[in-house]
Order: C-alpha cells, then structure tokens, then sequence
C-alpha cells in the first residue's frame, strides 16, 4: 500500500517563492544596491541628483519602491539586481586595485575573469600596487560599505618586510602613536615576527588612510621592502596560491555581515 504521505512529499517546495514575492515591491535604493552600483547610502545620493530613471522616468522621491517588471536605468544602462557574490583574491605585486586603469596598467579584475564577467564585482577598499596579499571582491555595495567606513573598525593584519632593523625603541613608539601629517594614527597591535629578522614586523591596525602603514614606517625613516595583507575582517588567504581566487563560503559570508 502506497504511503499516504508520498504525494506530500512530491509537493514542490513554496518557502523561496514566498520569500521572493515577500522583497517586492522594492525599494529603489536596495534595487541599485542589489545591482551592485552603490551601497543603499551612495544610491541615495544618485536618485537625488536625478542619476536614475524608472519606466523612462527620472525618479528623485526617497523610498520610491519598483516591482521586477519595472525598467530601472542608471546613466543611461538598464540594471537588474544580481545574485549576491563575494570572491576573495590573493592578489600578487603590480596589479592595480581598481576595475579600470586609464594607462593601461593591470588590475586585479584580470585575475577574476570568471566571476567578473558573470557579476558586476569591484573591490572592497585598495591595495596599492605593490602590496600583496587578501583582498575581497563583491557586488553587494552594503556590505563594501559596511567593511570599509571606518567606524566599524574592521581589523587588517600586514606582514611587513623593512630594509634593516626595526629599533625597539621604534617600535614603541608604533604602539604608542605617530604623529602624521593627516592627524594621529594608532595601531591595535605590532610586534616582531617569531622566528625571523627584527626587520620583519606584523602589524594590526583598522585604519583605512591611504597608504597608511608604509606612511607609518616611512615617517620613522624606514623603507618597506615588502608589504603583504595577510588578514582582512577575518578573512585569510590560507591555502590560496598568490595571483588565485575563490567564492566565500556561506560561512564566511554571514560572519562577514555579522560583524
């Protein structure tokens, strides 16, 4: 005798269409987030500068809500919201940290071809050009914006590699406070690496100034020979050959957005 069950069991599941039908409709600055052309904030700023139409029309109402039939152009280009993607990039010396260079010069987007060309991604904050090392790439404008404003103090782990000795007393004065041209700047941690030269230094910090630990060790007389992210919002590069990438694991994402 057949189960009585099994017709239930063959029911299609319902749970992802409702949570579907539950988003819209939509409001149009997550519509634009969702799309990865902003965070909600930014998108704000773009509707109210006239930046966005919808069904042929400029939209400048904050909270104007769109259903997914609706047409929603940014400059022009029709922009749908995209799956949500987050590819972390071990990124080797002499690539740009930008999804474009006017001269030509390589960027990272080279190396993420596969998900660039599915997903409107960019990088999540810089590397200048000679630093190494852990750097995330999404299109979810949110969570960008969430990791680089710098009041959520997301941390930073920095290998450092200097042409000679840090001096002790240097670097006590690094966990004490420099004063730089741009204002005080102070690290969560520094220390020498174990095992290796004193001229081998890791450093902690949240800062998100430009250039900010070469700065740190410049304005103390040294030069970095080498600099290399090591660690970013928790994410690290273990197991991840330099120059290659991979996607987020579910889990890494909702400690991401937890913090």
């Amino acid at each position: 005798m057949p189960s009585s069950t099994a017709g239930k069991r063959r029911k299609p599941p319902v749970k992802k269409n409702r949570e579907a039908a539950r988003q819209w409709p939509m409001r149009l600055n997550k519509y634009l987030a969702h799309a990865g052309i902003a965070s909600r904030r930014e998108a704000d700023e773009l509707i109210r500068n006239g930046m966005v139409t919808v069904n042929g029309q400029t939209v400048t109402e904050m909270g104007f809500k769109v259903n997914p039939d609706d047409e929603v152009r940014f400059g022009g280009e029709l922009i749908r919201p995209e799956k949500k993607v987050y590819v972390l990039l071990n990124k080797p010396k002499n690539y740009i940290t930008t999804t474009k260079d006017e001269r030509n010069r390589k960027t990272v987007m080279e190396l993420v071809k596969e998900p660039a060309r599915k997903y409107r991604i960019f990088p999540v904050g810089r590397l200048d050009r000679k630093t190494t090392g852990v750097l995330l790439l999404t299109n979810d404008g949110d969570l960008a914006k969430k990791l680089t404003h710098p009041k959520h103090k997301v941390e930073k782990l920095y290998h450092v590699v200097l042409d000679r000795n840090l001096k002790q007393q240097d670097l006590q004065k690094i966990r004490e406070g420099l004063k730089l041209d741009d204002g005080m700047i102070y690290v969560d941690d520094v220390a020498y690496i174990q095992g290796a030269p004193h001229s081998e230094v890791g450093i902690k910090i949240h800062s998100g100034r430009n250039r900010i630990v070469r700065r740190i060790f410049e304005h103390l007389g040294y030069d970095v020979k080498k600099l290399d992210r090591v660690m970013f919002a928790g994410l690290t590069k273990k197991g991840l050959e330099r120059g290659k990438w991979r996607y987020l694991t579910e889990k890494e994402v909702n400690f991401l957005k937890m913090l």
